[in-house]
């Protein structure tokens, strides 16, 4: 499955690109899509068939499932 990861800070972003690699994930940084988020600020986007809340840090906004149908918002940490 693929999912777009909306962080509070870059650094927060940082941080979780070195867990992803730790643990084999594939995750690329990247700018924010704007039909996602008007802010500036960074993304990832993962590649990730487990739990998707074994992911989920104090570092992460948002978390948007991607597929064919758009995007599904499956955890905001406002």
């Amino acid at each position: 499955m693929e999912y777009m990861v909306l962080f509070f800070t870059h650094s927060g972003a940082i941080k979780f690109e070195r867990k992803c690699k730790k643990n084999n994930i594939s995750c690329e940084l990247m700018p924010v899509p704007r039909i996602l988020s008007s802010n500036c600020s960074i993304s990832a986007k993962i590649h990730y068939d487990g739990n998707i809340e074994n992911l989920i840090s104090d570092e992460i906004e948002k978390i948007f499932l991607t597929d064919g149908d758009g995007n599904k918002l499956v955890f905001d940490g406002d």
